[in-house]
């Protein structure tokens, strides 16, 4: 995955754009006017929904995207264009018709649950002279995507005309289109690489009541015959995702915590799409998907997922694997970086810990009470015999690596080869620094690059070196 995060795919998402608004407030009493709730809004929000969802997700995961579609001639189309521009993307290719209303959701959350939500929009299918105007602007620019992705919404802009002169003219230019459809008839994707319908959509498309294996099989064959897809796929839910190409399987779901399943499908989409135009295979793409999706049904509201958070979530998916907090120094770079965007307070300390002791693990709880994330950097075995001589350490670096990984005081540790850990420092670039008492009154490397350093008293008696003589005095 950490490939992944130099890449950036130039993707065209087409479909229907709208505003998510939010109104975030608290809700204490009833109204005396009627038996409904009284929220007291203390926040406002706007973002992109619908398709720019699509868009935020793809940005987020670091592509290039365009957006193809209509909007009116009113002033959520204005809001809606700011907002493109926000987050770098062009409104060149939004094509206007006068009188309609572009869309824009209104929900009111009252203490972290949606209460409401009011909408105001155009749904008629767009005009015949705004399509032409797509078809001529797609024709001209079609070959400068790597993925062609339609969010469809069902509000007017991918009719079946469009749809299927679009997808003709992908084809052409031999270019994947994957899908997001809307209602019951696929028909008119007829052609596109995928489709990720979810499994009411699925049932409602064939008919076909998904309730075993075998109802499933028959439903995502029955998909990929009528629409001819070179993919066929079912997002499920709790159960994960399943996809047919001949074969068909299952990858389970990751989700830890679900607080809102809002904008999920379209975090699907764009993960799978993002995946596929970077050279992940369809089976690795979808993996990439149930975790990004994993992130996004922990957050309120259509939220998105970035690669260092997708990275985080996978990696403090199973604790117990003990191996999985062992990290390289690019992988915690990247780490590092996703947690100081989120508030997050990062703790270094770093040493030997050949035989781990009680002494070793109070200094580590003491650090870790310091912050948020506590970073290990260990003593690579060469390091380690050249600080103390040729019969040390007694423990490998891998094995005293998986031991530290295992207690719940320590996030990740990542080994360090030099005979000090300021690269390693350098990149994790922790807020605090944390090292032995010892250190009282020396230079400690690495102080000048975290923001504070604390030093810790170790557990008086407590030290590898005396558990060793002690071994050998027993001996004796």
């Amino acid at each position: 995955m950490l490939a992944l995060k130099n890449k950036n795919p130039k993707i065209m998402v087409i479909g229907d754009l709208m505003i998510d608004h939010y109104l975030w407030g608290e809700c204490t009493r009833i109204s005396p006017e009627a038996p409904v709730q009284v929220v007291s809004v203390q926040k406002e929000t706007t973002v992109l929904g619908g398709a720019g969802n699509v868009i935020n997700n793809l940005i987020a995961l670091g592509s290039e995207v365009d957006v193809l579609s209509v909007i009116g001639d009113d002033t959520n189309a204005t809001e809606l264009t700011t907002l493109l521009k926000k987050i770098g993307v062009s409104a060149d290719y939004l094509v206007t018709q006068q009188g309609r209303a572009t869309t824009k959701k209104s929900r009111i959350i009252a203490s972290q649950q949606q209460v409401i939500r009011y909408d105001k929009e155009t749904t008629n299918p767009i005009g015949k002279i705004e399509e032409e105007k797509l078809i001529e602007i797609f024709s001209k620019i079609v070959e400068a995507y790597e993925i062609i992705l339609f969010s469809d919404y069902g509000k007017g802009v991918l009719g079946d005309s469009l749809t299927q002169k679009l997808l003709t003219l992908s084809k052409k230019h031999k270019k994947k289109v994957l899908v997001d459809p809307k209602g019951s008839d696929f028909s008119k994707y007829k052609g596109a690489y995928l489709l990720t319908p979810n499994k009411k959509e699925a049932i409602e498309a064939t008919g076909i009541t998904i309730n075993d294996e075998k109802s499933l099989y028959e439903a995502i064959t029955d998909i990929q015959k009528k629409c001819e897809l070179t993919i066929s796929l079912i997002t499920l839910s709790e159960e994960g995702i399943a996809l047919y190409d001949g074969a068909l399987r299952k990858h389970p779901t990751v989700a830890r915590e679900v607080f809102d399943v809002t904008g999920a499908g379209d975090t699907v989409i764009a993960s799978l799409s993002f995946a596929l135009a970077c050279g992940y295979d369809i089976d690795e793409a979808v993996k990439f998907s149930n975790l990004c999706a994993g992130v996004v049904v922990g957050k309120i509201g259509s939220a998105t997922a970035t690669l260092n958070e997708v990275i985080e979530y996978k990696s403090s998916l199973n604790k117990s694997v003990s191996s999985s907090h062992i990290k390289t120094l690019d992988e915690i770079s990247l780490l590092s970086e996703g947690f100081k965007q989120r508030g997050k307070k990062i703790v270094f300390t770093n040493g030997c810990f050949d035989i781990l002791h009680v002494g070793h693990v109070k200094y580590l709880e003491e650090a870790k009470s310091y912050g948020d994330i506590l970073v290990v950097g260990l003593n690579s075995d060469a390091s380690v015999k050249r600080l103390k001589g040729e019969s040390r350490p007694i423990n490998s670096e891998d094995d005293r690596a998986y031991i530290l990984a295992s207690l719940e005081a320590v996030d990740y540790v990542v080994k360090f080869y030099d005979d000090t850990p300021y690269e390693l420092i350098k990149s994790v670039s922790p807020h605090i620094l944390v090292k032995g008492g010892d250190y009282k009154g020396k230079k400690v490397v690495g102080e000048d690059i975290a923001d504070e350093l604390r030093l810790v008293d170790f557990v008086n008696g407590k030290s590898t070196t005396k558990t060793i003589e002690r071994i050998q005095n027993d001996r004796c």
